[in-house]
């Protein structure tokens, strides 16, 4: 788990420089070639191929109590499933998104759901802890392929509504997680293993769709490219600009850890609290992920009227006060405290992204994968490290630990308040 940790840590610190130096890449991201009004279909086309991937992303999580009977798995096993996903989806994003900086691939999504289509059939017919592994690995592969160029689409789409277009593409994939468990609990629960299969259907979809938006990309925005310069924000230093993105990545890493600990185990503390079956647990798992989606809405278009950095501050530090009763509340609370905290913290993600492509303008494909990958790959460390914790202590506990994470909030004073933001 160390040497995963130094690994990733290393690679935050060797990409750095190649979003910070200046380079010759397609304009793609800036500005002047956005369109002049928002692209409302386009932008609809692509929240909606984010639902239909992060629902099969989901459907790992909700089937974890499944998976632990049926392969006799530890918590630390479990966590290890979600390490080795989304080590899978994080890894590569960066690269991703740095290669289509330069060199623009229109349907790479497409190819993306491909993989996850390989993925969910595989997962569908695993007969064994390894295939499982493999399997989620596929997933996390077409997840990372699909995120930094579909992060620029939404980007490309938003007729200058950065924020909005962000929050809204944000909103399908948050939607596609909550509905993961509910359709879970609907269909893999009475199925069983086998149910899976059923998930294919919204690959197939995905990449169909994935195939019509990067023919508008190609044919409306790729004509329009030239070559230009990218640069760091012109109103901070490169060392500003360093300890900003430090202090995002930081951020990142309290909100993805939390989320990590209730998307993963929210269900055993469930059933191990107050004595839920797989299925209620599931539905009650959909409910905290639905007021993730929800409230994912109001972050961009806010922070495109007030400042990203105030959203950033409320989201994280404000979700403290719920996050630390939720291990102590009685089953009524519990539910309503889980939706507050759903509903708040969801709404910094998108203000952290695009504040990010703002300190960094002209790599929104590089910024665009190393925010989502870092995204997965924290959720993956902390939920391996939790499962680990959970074996060695209890559930209960690892809940009572997590509830500390959204203090680290704090930390969003020191960031620069940008003129544009």
């Amino acid at each position: 788990m160390l040497v995963t940790w130094m690994l990733l840590t290393n690679l935050i610190y060797n990409l750095l420089p190649f979003i910070l130096n200046k380079s010759t890449v397609t304009p793609l991201s800036t500005p002047a070639l956005q369109p002049q009004k928002t692209v409302y279909p386009i932008l609809f086309a692509i929240s909606f191929a984010h639902l239909l991937n992060d629902t099969m992303q989901a459907v790992i999580a909700s089937i974890y109590p499944m998976l632990k009977v049926d392969f006799h798995l530890s918590f630390a096993q479990i966590g290890l499933v979600t390490l080795c996903y989304q080590l899978t989806a994080s890894m590569l994003q960066p690269f991703i998104g740095l290669y289509t900086d330069k060199n623009p691939k229109p349907f790479s999504i497409a190819v993306g759901m491909g993989f996850s289509l390989i993925g969910i059939v595989s997962l569908a017919w695993a007969n064994s802890f390894g295939l499982v592994l493999i399997a989620v690995g596929l997933i996390g592969v077409g997840s990372s392929i699909f995120h930094p160029e579909s992060s620029r689409i939404a980007h490309l789409s938003s007729g200058g509504k950065r924020g909005f277009a962000q929050s809204f593409f944000q909103l399908g994939g948050n939607s596609g997680s909550a509905l993961g468990p509910l359709l879970a609990a609907l269909i893999v629960a009475p199925l069983g293993q086998h149910g899976i299969m059923w998930f294919a259907l919204a690959a197939v979809i995905g990449g169909v769709l994935a195939i019509n938006i990067g023919k508008w990309y190609k044919s409306s925005v790729l004509p329009k490219t030239s070559k230009t310069e990218s640069s760091i924000h012109p109103f901070l230093t490169r060392k500003k600009v360093i300890s900003s993105l430090v202090i995002l990545l930081v951020l990142i890493f309290s909100k993805y850890v939390y989320l990590a600990g209730m998307t993963s185990y929210y269900t055993f503390f469930l059933m191990d609290k107050f004595g839920l079956t797989i299925q209620q647990a599931q539905i009650q798992l959909f409910i905290f992920s639905a007021a993730v989606a929800i409230g994912t809405v109001a972050g961009g278009p806010v922070g495109d009227r007030f400042g990203r950095k105030y959203v950033i501050w409320v989201s994280i530090l404000g979700a403290a006060p719920f996050t630390m009763l939720l291990p102590y509340a009685n089953f009524f609370w519990t539910v309503i405290l889980s939706v507050c905290i759903g509903l708040i913290i969801s709404s910094a993600f998108s203000a952290i992204v695009v504040y990010a492509q703002e300190l960094v303008p002209g790599k929104v494909g590089l910024i665009g994968g190393l925010f989502f990958g870092l995204s997965f790959g924290m959720g993956g460390l902390g939920s391996a490290l939790l499962g680990s914790l959970a074996d060695h202590t209890s559930i209960t506990y690892v809940f009572g630990l997590c509830a500390f994470l959204p203090l680290i909030g704090m930390i969003t004073g020191f960031l620069p308040k940008l003129k544009n933001v």
